[in-house]
């Protein structure tokens, strides 16, 4: 069996598993981004979808549901959100959209408004591999049947993580953004677990009395991450362009 990691994967044009026409919003308005370089959010509401302030990596990453370590190539404006973080509102018309409506017609603009073009290929990268610690066992509670999934994460002088009914799947899949790297789940485990984490971020203040990511997981959760390699889907951006304002 491939050890190639696996992201969820809509097809890389809007509309092209299944030959329909693309979605696309009725207008859409696209700008530089004018302000200090705080804030950066996309939101969707009702049909209405509005951009603070994301570079064109962030979008890429939002409309094909990836991580940044899985785009590669362009110009270097592309991830510069210092320089180039757009502010983009755009209405699908009078009727509400889902999220993955949104994202198909994020996928649509970013193809006409910046001429982007995406090709897929597989990588060879570092990854993690998230294994059992020793023979102690994992720390991890089974969730009681009629749990219902919750996650809290809060941040500050250390970062916090309270789940509730959370499956092993999740939990990689959020240490793959903290660590801006793929995380593999080699543990077997399967079902939903109950869990507590803390630690301390990269730029903790030298009197913060929390473990590192990696020190916690083993400690609190009876887990630990494996330096590995292995191929990893991603996208390359073959053209981008900088839109006109409107």
């Amino acid at each position: 069996m491939s050890l190639a990691v696996k992201f969820g994967w809509i097809a890389l044009a809007a509309g092209l598993a299944t030959g329909q026409t693309p979605l696309t919003f009725e207008v859409a308005s696209i700008r530089l981004h004018a302000g200090p370089n705080r804030g950066v959010g996309i939101t969707l509401s009702g049909s209405r979808v509005t951009v603070t302030n994301s570079s064109v990596l962030g979008l890429i990453t939002y409309a094909h549901n990836l991580e940044p370590y899985q785009v590669t190539g362009g110009p270097g404006w592309v991830s510069d959100y210092a320089s180039y973080g757009w502010d983009i509102t755009a209405s699908a018309g009078s009727e509400a959209i889902t999220r993955d409506q949104a994202k198909l017609m994020m996928r649509a603009l970013l193809a006409d408004r910046f001429q982007l073009r995406l090709h897929r290929e597989t990588k060879e990268m570092p990854v993690y591999a998230l294994v059992l610690a020793g023979k102690g066992g994992t720390k991890l509670k089974p969730s009681a049947p009629d749990a219902e999934g919750m996650m809290r994460m809060s941040g500050g002088r250390t970062i916090k993580v309270e789940t509730t009914a959370g499956s092993l799947e999740q939990l990689v899949t959020q240490l793959s953004g903290t660590l801006r790297t793929p995380v593999l789940d080699k543990t077997g485990m399967t079902g939903n677990y109950d869990y507590k984490l803390e630690w301390a971020p990269e730029n903790a203040a030298p009197d913060v009395d929390a473990p590192t990511l990696f020190t916690a997981l083993q400690e609190q959760l009876g887990l630990q991450l494996e330096s590995r390699k292995a191929p990893v889907e991603a996208v390359v951006i073959d053209h981008a362009e900088k839109p006109s304002e409107n």
